[in-house]
């Protein structure tokens, strides 16, 4: 039975100004996200101009590379010179992974609403702590710094001849850490931390596309390995500040798990009423379920009625609120 118009415009109303489902409201969270995005791509534009200071760093970072042996920047950057067809598909990941990074937020918040606060909040703490590094430590990248390194973006560029020209004279030298490399990492941790409990191999394998843009950046000549070092740090320090941040989540109270059972054949409509009911969990401390609760529409120990597990009932959707 589908909900009057006047019902689904309250709903749809509460979801852009209050947030439904244990999701912060829509139109909030868009003000706030934009926002906070605009402000870190001005704040990151202001910050690693020390062109001589970059180079210095630049250097030494070289020199540490080469007492341990993993100085291998020129040698990939040299392979992908030689393949040009990997080099154009190299740029088109390197410029539209973007797409990849809004496209899982949006599925996080759509899809896995349970973990979408702790997921944004790591994405906010690394683009807060990440604005420091670089204006502390510039880095210019090896299609600067390395003699004989080919500038491979510069080269097959998507974006033509605009996107080459603001390439080539970019202003800021922010190498370290790599951002890309960054990103792709809060992509993977976004959907290891979504589908772990439910999609396991599926969690895993996610982790294959930060691999896939440590080897994109290095090959492009734009990043060193300890820029992509310095990525994983990041991402561990932010997931740590996003998990005390959240421990309180605002209020001073860890977030509750409702979990709610019924029957089939009930609807909103019947006057039955539904047999099985709700508990109430306390949320582990970094916000996700506790042990023994599932965020699939499974049966679970945790369903206050295990005989409505069967054939002839079924569980309902965990409800995440706070």
């Amino acid at each position: 039975m589908n909900p009057p118009p006047d019902g689904l415009a309250r709903t749809w109303a509460r979801a852009l100004f209050r947030g439904i489902g244990g999701r912060p409201a829509v139109l909030v969270e868009l003000v706030f996200l934009l926002l906070w995005f605009l402000l870190f791509i001005r704040i990151d534009a202001a910050v690693g101009t020390d062109l001589a200071a970059a180079d210095a760093n630049a250097l030494a970072l070289r020199s540490a590379e080469h007492a341990v042996h993993i100085d291998i920047e020129r040698s990939v950057n040299a392979w992908l010179t030689g393949n040009p067809v990997l080099a154009h598909a190299a740029v088109y990941l390197y410029r539209l992974y973007y797409v990849v990074v809004a496209g899982t937020l949006l599925w996080v918040f759509v899809r896995h609403a349970e973990v979408y606060r702790k997921v944004r909040r790591t994405m906010v703490a690394m683009t807060a702590l990440v604005l420091p590094v670089y204006w502390a430590v510039p880095m210019a990248p090896p299609r600067t710094a390395l003699p004989g390194a080919v500038d491979i973006v510069a080269r097959y560029d998507i974006l033509g001849q605009a996107g080459r020209e603001s390439w080539t004279h970019p202003g800021h030298y922010t190498a370290m850490p790599s951002m890309h490399v960054g990103w792709s990492l809060w992509c993977a941790y976004a959907a290891w931390t979504a589908l772990r409990g439910t999609h396991p191999r599926l969690a895993l394998a996610s982790w294959s596309f930060p691999l896939l843009m440590a080897a994109d950046v290095l090959a492009t000549g734009n990043h060193y390995v300890l820029d992509i070092a310095g990525s994983v740090a990041l991402l561990a320090v932010s997931v740590v500040v996003a998990s005390l941040w959240g421990r309180r989540d605002g209020s001073g109270k860890l977030p509750e798990w409702t979990w709610t059972t019924s029957v089939r054949g009930w609807s909103p409509g019947s006057d039955r009423r539904p047999r099985g009911g709700s508990r109430r969990f306390r949320a582990s401390p970094d916000g996700s379920p506790p042990d023994g609760v599932s965020r699939s529409a499974s049966c679970s120990r945790a369903a206050p009625r295990p005989s409505s597990c069967g054939a002839g009932g079924r569980t309902g959707r965990p409800r995440f609120s706070s």
